[in-house]
């Protein structure tokens, strides 16, 4: 790895942390929402005692940080307990006023600002320590599921014992701004280019397999397929196009076919040729 990828690295966990620190200081403190993490318990600590909330995070985050070095690594280590510092030094000494005193705004800013940080600091392989890093160590063990939805289901549980001391509709503000966290942080580790996997059963499958790469500049697979009733024997087509690639695929496929037998499917991840590569 590069230097100069290594500081471009650091700097979005940097402006990561200044994101979920704004979005504390301008929606969530200010409108006693507390969404989830321990920057939620140490927000709940605040409206009753006054405590600061960035120190109380990261006096709290010390146990999780040791076991997270000892089961990631002291690379993941070191980029986890800069974004944790940052982020506990933002949220103390930048001074901003609330942009809102709605908290149903304030749950859908702030949700969406946090979404956005802490998906870039995930992208970098790191974390902000609390919640967050009980997440990423039970991803490790559990892959199948995705960190915005782990990370969704413990803040749930910190939610629920913070609507006892901020009340139920604060509680639910925060379930808000946890969802939408949560969608916002999948986007940023996905992106946006969504793709799109489609089979095609056709007694037409070099037609419009051929079509669809000379015209889409597509790859394209053919599988054996049988038909369990007949017992029919015909190509399958299976390529993976942008989501906004499917009404020419279908356009390609009835021209040559129109009782062809077409499914399409989301896809949540594609590496290759024609696609980012992570």
């Amino acid at each position: 790895m590069t230097n100069r990828k290594i500081i471009n690295e650091y700097l979005i966990i940097i402006l990561g942390c200044l994101f979920i620190a704004l979005a504390f200081n301008l929606f969530f403190i200010p409108n006693e929402i507390a969404p989830g993490g321990l920057s939620g318990v140490a927000t709940v600590l605040h409206v009753l005692f006054g405590f600061p909330v960035g120190v109380t995070t990261l006096i709290l985050n010390v146990p999780l940080f040791l076991i997270g070095v000892r089961q990631l690594g002291g690379h993941f280590g070191i980029r986890t307990l800069l974004a944790t510092v940052l982020f506990s030094f933002f949220i103390d000494n930048i001074p901003v006023p609330a942009l809102t005193n709605d908290s149903l705004l304030a749950s859908i800013y702030g949700g969406f600002l946090m979404g956005l940080g802490l998906g870039m600091i995930f992208r970098m392989k790191a974390s902000t320590g609390g919640t967050d890093l009980m997440t990423t160590l039970i991803h490790k063990h559990f892959p199948s599921i995705t960190i915005a939805w782990i990370l969704f289901a413990v803040d749930f549980l910190v939610v629920a014992a913070a609507a006892v001391f901020l009340g139920l509709s604060q509680a639910l503000y925060a379930v808000v701004s946890l969802a939408l966290s949560a969608r916002v942080i999948d986007l940023v580790q996905e992106g946006l280019n969504t793709a799109k996997a489609v089979l095609i059963i056709s007694d037409h499958s070099q037609e419009i397999s051929k079509r669809i790469i000379d015209e889409m500049d597509r790859g394209v697979t053919l599988l054996n397929g049988k038909g369990a009733y007949t017992g029919t024997e015909k190509d399958v087509i299976l390529c993976v196009v942008r989501h906004r690639q499917i009404t020419q695929v279908k356009e390609i496929t009835n021209s040559f076919d129109p009782s062809a037998f077409v499914l399409v499917a989301d896809v949540r991840e594609v590496m290759g040729e024609g696609f980012t590569v992570e």
